[in-house]
């Protein structure tokens, strides 16, 4: 029988429990009621239970699925999801760039100002080298990864030492790994043969690059002025369904049954909180360099098609840190101070990244580090829920200095979602390396200039073509 992930009811109803307890609510009789008539905890790793539920427990999971959402939340005030609000929220809110860009775009082509009233300083601006070497660094990051995907922190550790590749410096290799230790921690099956080092030829699909090639879609075709309504026709348009994964997928499910956006994050959508919307930030940051509260609103239009609070917290602040990386002006401490500062202060996202860079500021063994976020984190939360891997990115990003190998490989090797936190990591780190010729050879020859994709067309492109057409829509408005 087809056991299709993220979407069933009486799988979905094991998460909801577990988000309605993190985000406030009270869960405990209905969850009682669950238990009761027999139904399952969620899946601990897969996005589907290996065996389906009764017609009796699938239509009780649909009801009390409503039912969770219609409770209160205590933390309704600490962590709302519409903008005013969550700016009204943030003390340091970052001012706007626009005023900048208005008075650039006036600008004579030897640089004096075309009209009166233009502004003196204009907006600043990245170049295709930084944004090549942001891609670039996305890519490299992911793939370190992808093999390591959904195992366990102690299994990531035995696997690389096992190769003496520990503390992690260097792609996962299967070479040299017992049998013993493969049979109880096998690779990610679907990322192995194309992700490991002896199998590395070009940089393979992955959701982490898809979505950056969306938003890139969203932005030629809707301009920064884009709304999420935009970004819902585009996926529907570019996105296999087969290609979503958590709220995506859900999300995509209910753009479907005709749901619209902001509905279509909220309506049994128990992933609202999760990484998704975080991996799709970085090209709202990468084209608006110097403009973090920019950035963060164009990540917020993206972010609720399928993301409610800290979910939609964690894309605004990886994209405000990525703009403010993008100018080549300041280290990675000051980039991600700027990204808090779109983050609601009493949320738990930004208590947990506040907690992830004490955590590296005040130890010099990252392991250490590592084992601290996962005793705070690991009882609490998914291994893919943004709260955690938010953190885990900035304490990598803190501790490394911001250092590109550095960076992805204590990303990685932290666990959780390995390929989205390198991913991230890398985009961030390769910015501020500035220059592609910057990051290690190691790193970027085996991925070949070349990108598979099922988006667009844009599948088998280079890097160097992505930084193109990314650094064009830098001065779009």
């Amino acid at each position: 029988m087809l056991r299709l992930t993220w979407v069933q009811p009486e799988d979905l109803l094991g998460h909801e429990l577990r988000q309605a307890a993190q985000d406030g609510r009270e869960p405990k009789a209905i969850a009682a009621r669950w238990r009761a008539a027999g139904g399952p905890d969620a899946p601990l790793t897969a996005g589907a239970s290996p065996s389906p539920a009764s017609r009796y427990l699938r239509q009780l999971a649909e009801d009390l699925l409503d039912e969770l959402a219609d409770l209160p939340s205590r933390l309704s005030d600490d962590e709302p999801t519409d903008l005013e609000k969550i700016r009204s929220a943030c003390p340091e809110w970052p001012p706007s760039a626009g005023s900048r860009a208005a008075g650039a775009a006036r600008m004579g082509t030897d640089g004096t100002p075309s009209a009166p009233g233009c502004a003196t300083h204009p907006r600043p601006v990245t170049t295709q080298s930084h944004l090549e070497s942001a891609w670039l660094g996305r890519a490299v990051g992911c793939l370190l990864g992808k093999p390591v995907e959904k195992l366990p922190l102690e299994a990531i550790r035995q696997l690389a030492r096992s190769t003496g590749n520990w503390p992690l410096t260097t792609w996962f290799t299967q070479r040299g790994v017992p049998e013993d230790l493969l049979a109880a921690h096998p690779w990610n099956r679907r990322s192995a043969q194309t992700s490991l080092a002896e199998n590395i030829d070009g940089m393979p699909e992955d959701d982490d690059l898809n979505y950056p090639l969306l938003n890139l879609l969203v932005l030629q075709r809707h301009g920064k002025s884009f709304t999420t309504t935009d970004v819902a026709r585009t996926w529907l348009d570019e996105l296999p369904a087969g290609r979503t994964f958590t709220a995506e997928r859900i999300a995509y499910r209910n753009l479907l049954t005709g749901l619209e956006p902001p509905h279509t994050a909220r309506h049994r959508n128990p992933f609202r909180e999760w990484i998704g919307a975080l991996i799709r930030a970085d090209v709202h940051g990468w084209t608006n360099p110097g403009d973090p509260a920019a950035a963060a609103e164009q990540a917020h239009r993206d972010a609720t098609l399928t993301h409610t609070a800290n979910g939609v917290y964690a894309s605004m602040f990886t994209a405000a840190t990525i703009a403010t990386a993008a100018t080549g002006e300041h280290d990675v401490h000051t980039c991600l101070r700027t990204g808090l500062t779109v983050v609601p202060p009493r949320s738990r996202l930004a208590r947990a990244v506040h907690h992830a860079m004490e955590l590296a500021r005040e130890h010099d063994d990252f392991d250490t580090v590592v084992d601290g976020l996962h005793v705070t984190h690991a009882p609490i939360h998914h291994w893919v829920h943004a709260v955690p891997n938010t953190a885990l990115i900035a304490a990598a990003l803190t501790h490394a200095n911001g250092d590109f190998s550095g960076s992805i490989c204590r990303a990685v090797s932290g666990g959780w979602d390995t390929d989205s936190n390198g991913a991230t990591a890398g985009s961030i780190a390769g910015l501020l390396a500035k220059d592609p010729a910057a990051l290690p050879d190691r790193w970027t020859a085996p991925l070949k200039n070349r990108l598979s994709t099922s988006i667009g067309d844009f599948n088998g492109i280079g890097f160097d073509t992505l930084a193109h057409l990314t650094h064009r829509e830098t001065h779009r408005s």
